[in-house]
């Protein structure tokens, strides 16, 4: 099983790629200082033991000959002067120990023996309760006992030294962040400009300088957007061209039909051709509303303009009312708001047979438009669904109401142009609930 399995087991490895490139940086960087510090350690380690023992074998040798010559009377004012740093001279027994010791212990001993020169009986013990400390007790030539109480105590580095390491780690730590953020930002500017790539929208293109291979990426994806808008064009264009070409042979269809002798045949026929230009209208509509941005923002006063709208349809006799106003004024796109209004009313009035219009603002201060109907309602599992174009609900949207699955299509699309959303669901009780929310 490999390390990133084993991570990922133990949920330890970081889901962001920026996190993974920093965490691996720093971890080899860290590895690789800190073998370069363990090395340095080993190294001055044996130097300062290899010194050690070397200057203690010749300083012995001559520190035991002086005292030896020296007078007994005299030999205590000599010994701070033979003192060093990691042992000094006791004249007397010393302290009880045991034989046994260390290898560095016993490599002490060695020295001294060697120090010695066999001429005074040598005997090196360890002292108990501290496994590094050493005494090596011998008898002068005047019989007087002589102590060597060693401490070894090797420092092969300065005091200061960590110190400066650890600010070197801390130096690498800060270096590794900011490469790992400067690698990553290009990625998070292209993940950024993709989810707000839209066509519809003139947003601002990619950065295309940087390093080549971060400019390349950024001339690549802007290419990509530039043709994905070309084809939705063209795609619009012909599909309004074919719209538009149609009116001229559905009306001359119409007028024949019309001259035609009265039957059941005529009738139908006529029908047909009303739903063929219905459907040709809203071809056309849908076209248009890829394209809602070409109408100018205006402000408008909201409460008044939701209550002209239903005006318009009361004074026609259809049950359409105003549950809750605000009022205020917003800047939006106001042909494309009321189309988006009357989809979904007539929606409404189609299926439920009455429309309700609520106006709010959220917390955030955008403004939300809902309106709500009392029909069957849309599956959950269908609301992305119903806002493709030609989409029908078969079965919870009768056929023999009319539609022509281009009415939701086209308010998803406006509503996006104006800088909105529409979202749908279903009410409690039945019904459904199509609400859009514009930014304020």
């Amino acid at each position: 099983m490999s390390a990133t399995a084993v991570f990922h087991q133990l949920r330890l490895w970081p889901r962001t790629l920026g996190s993974r490139l920093f965490l691996i940086l720093l971890a080899g960087v860290t590895i690789a200082h800190g073998l370069s510090f363990g090395v340095l350690f080993l190294e001055r380690y044996m130097t300062a033991k290899a010194v050690m023992l070397g200057t203690l074998e010749n300083d012995v040798a001559t520190s035991i000959a002086i005292l030896d010559r020296l007078p007994a009377g005299e030999r205590p004012d000599w010994l701070a002067r033979l003192d060093r740093g990691t042992y000094r001279y006791v004249l007397g027994p010393g302290l009880p120990g045991v034989p046994d010791m260390t290898a560095r212990g016993a490599e002490i001993a060695a020295k001294i023996r060697e120090a010695s020169g066999q001429r005074f009986p040598l005997r090196v013990e360890s002292i108990p309760g501290d496994g590094k400390r050493l005494q090596a007790h011998l008898t002068l030539s005047d019989g007087n006992p002589l102590t060597i109480d060693v401490r070894p105590g090797i420092m092969p580095v300065a005091e200061w030294l960590p110190y400066v390491l650890f600010a070197q780690l801390i130096l690498l730590v800060l270096c590794s962040w900011f490469a790992v953020r400067l690698a990553i930002r290009p990625l998070v500017d292209l993940a950024n400009a993709a989810d707000a790539l839209d066509p519809n929208k003139k947003t601002p293109r990619l950065s295309e300088t940087g390093p080549s291979e971060v400019a390349y990426a950024a001339t690549a994806f802007n290419s990509m957007r530039d043709r994905i808008a070309q084809y939705l064009e063209e795609r619009v264009q012909i599909l309004a061209a074919i719209s538009h070409d149609l009116q001229t042979p559905i009306t001359r269809m119409k007028l024949r039909a019309e001259f035609a002798d009265d039957s059941a045949e005529k009738e139908k026929l006529v029908h047909d051709l009303a739903e063929i230009e219905r459907l040709v209208h809203e071809g056309i509509a849908y076209a248009r509303s890829a394209h809602g941005n070409t109408e100018k923002s205006s402000r408008i006063d909201v409460g008044s303009f939701i209550e002209s709208l239903a005006y318009d349809y009361q004074d026609t006799g259809k049950a359409v009312t105003v549950g809750e106003k605000i009022d205020g004024a917003i800047v939006t796109r106001p042909h494309a708001l009321r189309r988006i209004l009357t989809n979904l009313i007539d929606n409404a009035l189609k299926f439920g047979g009455t429309a309700e219009i609520f106006v709010q603002r959220d917390a955030e201060g955008s403004v939300i438009i809902k309106v709500l109907d009392r029909g069957p309602g849309i599956p959950e599992d269908q609301f992305e669904a119903v806002m493709q174009p030609f989409f029908r609900l078969e079965q919870s949207r009768n056929r023999g109401t009319g539609g022509t699955g281009l009415g939701l299509a086209i308010a998803h699309q406006l509503a996006l142009a104006i800088g909105g959303t529409l979202k749908l669901c279903n009410r409690q009780g039945g019904g459904l609930s199509a609400e859009i929310s514009i930014p304020s």
